[in-house]
Formats: structure tokens, sequence, C-alpha cells
């Protein structure tokens, strides 16, 4: 992309009233974002979603020397822009309506890294809290992942400190622009985080730690991984908010339980009472159930001569299953092209024959 197309890129997402969202709307008609400041205002007023007062905005903004310095802070400070439908985009998160247009990055980790989960918690986590981050960290060890957390204060310090001491690459994401780090206890912390992983925001330089970000910061947090793992919450803050923000994109999302009488695990265990989180203890059972520990070689003969006995349609579903990881039983209907009543019963017996898990949501994974 040459400079000229990403700075009206980033233009685009500084026009007050213009959401990520709008931005798709705009980009779907006009295809280039010059085009849609050159567009006649009756044009953008016609389009699904803008209206009067969004067309407006575009035809009156003036953000042009704003863009101007932070592509000068970006060359300045070595941050890369990364720009959604481009290459280096997280790809995991680019096919959501609501992920951010531009996101600005800096350090080396590899945001398109075929594993990663994304780890957070309270900021007053206990022993218990900070135990269960070395052992969960150890286990990712076993394999190339890529840990991300928020740069808070707790669990998430807690997170980047232990990947970081297990050479594991981290990335925090961050609530405001990449000129200042916040909390600012954690500032050596994130230029250490920059040799193995690396800091990503949505914000431009400038941009304060208000809180109204955070809960924009969390959707990056949730989007960007295959697994949202949560260790310890209460009842309320931005843990649970991540969490439900992963189960809206349709990722897994584990949690560790606590007692009952516990106030920081109160949140893990409504997560894992309401079916939204699975419950794990250790962080074997994440790999687990993620399919992300190292198969053997060779089937055992049972589970040989179990798979040459299956019928068509349990191969169907167990090919489908292998390739998509995770279905629900919509899901199954439609890729395979089975009748319902056929795939529900299949599903049935694929079960009792120990090859399938039911999941939290009805949603089908291999054993």
């Amino acid at each position: 992309m040459d400079e000229e197309q990403l700075f009206y890129h980033i233009l685009l997402t500084q026009i007050p009233h213009i959401g990520d969202v709008h931005i798709g709307v705009l980009l779907e008609y006009f295809k280039e974002p010059k085009a849609v400041f050159a567009a006649r205002k009756r044009e953008l007023e016609s389009l699904n979603g803008i209206g009067t007062i969004r067309a407006h905005a575009i035809k009156s903004f003036k953000g042009q020397d704003s863009v101007s310095k932070e592509l000068s802070f970006m060359i300045k400070n070595n941050i890369r822009a990364l720009v959604k439908g481009f290459k280096g985009y997280p790809q995991k998160m680019e096919n959501y309506p609501d992920a951010p247009h531009v996101l600005y990055f800096k350090g080396n980790a590899d945001l398109c890294n075929a594993k990663v989960v994304s780890i957070i918690g309270t900021r007053s986590p206990t022993e218990y809290g900070k135990e269960r981050v070395v052992q969960l960290i150890e286990s990712l060890c076993q394999l190339n992942i890529l840990v991300v957390s928020g740069l808070a204060y707790g669990i998430d310090t807690c997170v980047h400190r232990e990947s970081l001491r297990q050479q594991l690459p981290t990335l925090g994401v961050l609530g405001h622009g990449l000129d200042q780090i916040y909390p600012h206890a954690n500032r050596s912390l994130a230029i250490e985080m920059l040799q193995n992983g690396g800091l990503i925001t949505e914000f431009t330089k400038g941009t304060k730690p208000d809180k109204q970000n955070f809960p924009l910061r969390n959707r990056i947090v949730s989007g960007i991984a295959d697994a949202v793992v949560v260790i310890e919450s209460g009842q309320k803050g931005g843990s649970l908010i991540t969490a439900n923000m992963a189960n809206a994109y349709n990722k897994d999302v584990f949690a560790f339980p606590g007692r009952s009488i516990d106030q920081q695990s109160m949140g893990c265990n409504e997560l894992i009472k309401s079916q939204r989180a699975h419950l794990i203890t250790k962080g074997e059972d994440l790999l687990q159930m993620m399919n992300w520990q190292s198969l053997p070689l060779k089937k055992n003969a049972f589970q040989s001569s179990l798979f040459e006995a299956l019928g068509l349609e349990e191969r169907k579903i167990i090919d489908l299953l292998s390739t998509h990881r995770t279905l629900s039983v919509d899901d199954i209907t439609g890729l395979s092209m089975l009748k319902p009543s056929i795939v529900s019963y299949q599903l049935l017996s694929l079960e009792m024959k120990g090859l399938l898990k039911v999941l939290p949501g009805k949603r089908y994974t291999l054993r």
C-alpha cells in the first residue's frame, strides 16, 4: 500500500460519527478510501447506515494535518499501520464488521500466528491466580503460541512477565496511543515486550487512557485470539466483558474455577456455571480441548477398526470436524447438506462411540 492510500485509510478512522462498521459500508461501495472524500453528499446520504449526519461529518471533516503528523510519528518510532483487508492485519479478526479498520503495531510478534491465546483476569490477583498464570504459561511453552493480554495491573502484568521469562512472545493491547504507556509502572515491561512480542492499539498518538477506550480495547483482546482464558475475576469488570465478546465472536473461552466464597473467582465461576466458559484446572486442559496436543504417529488397533466401521454420513461429519475443529448442529447440517434429523441421529451415534465431545452451547468437537 502506498503512502497516499494509507493516509486516506487513517483519515477515515478519524471522522466523528464514523465507526468501523460504517467504514466497511463506505469501502464496499467506493472501493478506495480517497473516493469517499471525493463523493457528493447526496451519494453518501443514500448509503445504508450513513445518512445525513454522517454524510455531513465526512464532507466537513478537516483532519488532514493530524493524520500527516501521525504518519510522521509512525516513521520516527518504527510503528506499522495494519489496515483491514491488507497483508499483515491479524487474520483471526479480519472478518468481524466491528474490528478496527486500522491497527498500530510496534514489535516483532507474528500477529497471524497459527495459535494465539489471550489471558486476562483481575487487577487484584491472589497467590492462587498468580500460580495459575505460571502453570498455564509453562504448558503453552510446549507449542509456538502467541500470548496476548491488556498490559493492565494484576493478572495482565503477570501474564506478560511470565511469558517473557519463559521466552514466549507476548502482545499487549492498549487502550491509548503508542506515545505513552498506561499504567506507567509497566513502562519497562512494555519496552522489554518489544523485543519478543509487541504492543498494539487502534488509537492514534495523543489518545489518553480514558475509561471508554477499554471496552474497545477488549474486543481486540478477544478477536485476535483463538482462545480466551480468564484467571480470577470478580462479578463485574473488563474480564467478563472480554469473555462475553469472545463468545459473541464464537471464540473458545476457558476459566479457572475458585472457591464459592472467593470474591476474585466469582466471575470465573459464573462463566462456567452459565456455560459461557469451559472449566480448566491446568494448562494441559486448554491444549487438549483446543486439539493442540501433539498427535501420536499411529492409531491404536481399536481406534483404527472403529473408524473403518463408520458409515458414509458419520465419516462426512468426522471429516468436517477434522477441518473446522468445533461446529454447531446448524453448521454441520449446512456444510454436510444432510437432513437435520440425520445429523442429529449421527451426532448421537458418534458421541456414544466416544468419537465426539459436546461443548458448551451445543457445539461439537472430536475427542
